[in-house]
């Protein structure tokens, strides 16, 4: 797969100039047990990267629980963390791949070609017995950072109203949360239970067997009623757990895709907007 990385090639490649791990480890229900997992033990190296605050910006009114951060505030980020547009940049969680694919995907949203994922992220690393530091290193160098932003990787709130109204062939917009809040049946999260009109459901956890992305030929089975052709956009409660499916989707060769990075918790945000439930 051309964007996961395994723990050899990453044990290989440890302490090359060029290189910079991002720890993206986060817990939803305890926002700061990923920084302080960080600042227990971590990959040799990494610099820590939190989820709602180098990699989402303020929550208003519309966006959603995760929108986009500020786009200064995260060339800011990768600059504090050395990384310049040449820097070859790996991001790793506990192994669920959500969190490691949302920096992913922002890195691709700026334009930046050499990011990847772990796969197996720290679960994996830690249960092979791999090398560890337990004392945050020095600051890294300070890097310049120019962003190409990539704008046709991102649909927007009106994109998806326009996919809403008009159900045309060719196109999928995919429901990646589990299969009993995209039925309507429970939502622990947002205040509305149910699912934005004409979605299909792929759960992102689907894609992930013993801890590491399933293999392809097993990812070509989960979307094959989805045509390489088709106006593809990926979406979940709040952005974040989409990614996997974009990721895995963006592996597989499909060209027209887009994350609707709101996702849920912004399309429910506009009182007028109908929803399904089963």
């Amino acid at each position: 797969m051309k964007n996961i990385v395994n723990k050899e090639w990453l044990t290989k490649e440890l302490g090359a100039s060029n290189l910079v791990i991002l720890d993206c480890r986060f817990s939803l229900a305890e926002p700061e047990s990923g920084f302080q997992s960080y600042q227990d033990s971590h990959i040799p190296g990494a610099v820590y990267c939190h989820l709602e605050k180098d990699l989402s910006g303020p929550v208003q009114k519309h966006g959603g629980r995760h929108p986009l951060p500020e786009l200064n505030s995260f060339k800011r980020f990768l600059e504090n963390a050395g990384i310049s547009n040449d820097t070859v940049v790996v991001a790793y969680d506990n192994g669920e791949g959500a969190y490691a694919c949302r920096l992913w995907w922002l890195m691709k949203y700026i334009g930046h070609e050499k990011v990847y994922v772990l796969n197996g992220g720290w679960q994996k690393w830690v249960s092979n017995g791999l090398s560890i530091e337990r004392v945050i290193s020095a600051k890294p160098k300070q890097a310049n950072y120019q962003i190409h932003l990539q704008p046709q990787l991102l649909a927007s709130y009106e994109d998806v109203k326009n996919m809403v109204i008009n159900q045309r062939e060719k196109t999928a917009l995919i429901d990646s949360r589990e299969p009993k809040r995209y039925l309507g049946f429970e939502e622990p999260i947002d205040k509305v239970a149910g699912r934005i009109p004409g979605a299909i459901n792929k759960f992102w956890n689907e894609g992930f067997e013993n801890g590491c992305f399933k293999p392809i030929e097993k990812q070509k089975e989960r979307f094959k009623d989805i045509g390489q052709d088709d106006s593809i956009v990926v979406y979940c409660g709040s952005g974040v757990t989409a990614v996997p499916n974009y990721f895995i989707l963006h592996e597989l060769g499909f060209q027209n895709l887009k994350l609707y990075i709101g996702s849920y918790s912004d399309w429910i945000s506009y009182e007028n907007n109908q929803i399904e439930k089963n």
